[in-house]
Formats: C-alpha cells, sequence, structure tokens
C-alpha cells in the first residue's frame, strides 16, 4: 500500500489542484481498493470534506472509523469528523469525540491537535473560559519560559469556567 499512499499524497500535496479535482483523483485511486478499505474511505472523506462538502464527508468519515483504521489515522478521521460534525451544528456530539480524544492516553502525535479542536468546539458551544483553558495547558508545554506560570493561569480560567 505504500505506492498507494505515496500516490494519494502527492494529490494532497499539490497545490495547483481545485478541489474538484482533488475529489476525482482521490476517488480514482481510492477505486483501486476494495470498496470497504478503510484508508480509501478516510481519504475520501478528507477530500469532501477540504472541499467545503461536510455533509457528503461525514458519512464516509463514519464508514471509515466504523471499518478499522490504524492509530494515527484513527485520531485524523476522529478529529475531521469531529471538525465537520461541528460546522453542521452537531457541537454535542463533536464535544464528546474530540474530549475522548484529548483525554486518551497514552497521548499520541497528534493530541495538541485534538486540543486545538476541542477547545474551538468549546466556543461553539459557548464555553470560551473552558475552551482558553485547554489552549493554554495544551501550549504551555511548548514554551521555552513561563511553563509553570501559564498552566496555573490556565488552570485558573478552567476553575472560573465551572
Amino acid at each position: 500500500m505504500s505506492d498507494w499512499q505515496e500516490r494519494v499524497d502527492a494529490v494532497w500535496a499539490d497545490d495547483g489542484l481545485d478541489p474538484a479535482e482533488v475529489i476525482a483523483r482521490i476517488d480514482a485511486l481510492a477505486e483501486e481498493r476494495p470498496a470497504d478499505d478503510a484508508v480509501a474511505l478516510f481519504e475520501r472523506a478528507g477530500a469532501r470534506d477540504s472541499a467545503g462538502l461536510e455533509e457528503e464527508a461525514e458519512p464516509i468519515y463514519r464508514r471509515a472509523l466504523a471499518r478499522g483504521l490504524d492509530d494515527d489515522r484513527r485520531t485524523q478521521a476522529t478529529i475531521q469528523l469531529a471538525s465537520t460534525i461541528r460546522n453542521l451544528g452537531k457541537t454535542d456530539e463533536a464535544l464528546a469525540l474530540l474530549r475522548a480524544e484529548y483525554e486518551r492516553e497514552p497521548r499520541g502525535p497528534l493530541h495538541d491537535a485534538a486540543a486545538a479542536f476541542y477547545a474551538l468546539a468549546l466556543v461553539s458551544n459557548g464555553e470560551p473560559g473552558r475552551a482558553a483553558s485547554i489552549a493554554l495547558q495544551t501550549l504551555a508545554p511548548h514554551l521555552p519560559r513561563y511553563t509553570r506560570s501559564v498552566t496555573g493561569y490556565a488552570r485558573e480560567i478552567a476553575d472560573e469556567a465551572r
């Protein structure tokens, strides 16, 4: 599958393609795989999602997740599905998916991305204080200084938001 994935990655890397071309090329590549191939479904959903076709992307993401993805792709698909459904007004479900991903242990390489989208969903849900706390707690370990201070302030904001 590595040659196939390289060709998929090349489509995503081609900034000269318009959204319809991305969908067409990803779909053509996905047709090389079995119809129920989770990775091909994930790529199809992502192409539609990036083109602003969230209503088309949602059920395809769900099928990809139901079929089973490796851990990295599962995390990506969960974040992307949650972002999609947040845009479709399904904030409660998006929050549940993102909270689970944010709290997941052990933390994977996309933990900070899950935190960012969790914070966005919290804002959409009218909880800007909790969103700021999540964002600051995620940012704090990356700061060259003031990690302890920012972490403390983030906790204070979280306590006030409750």
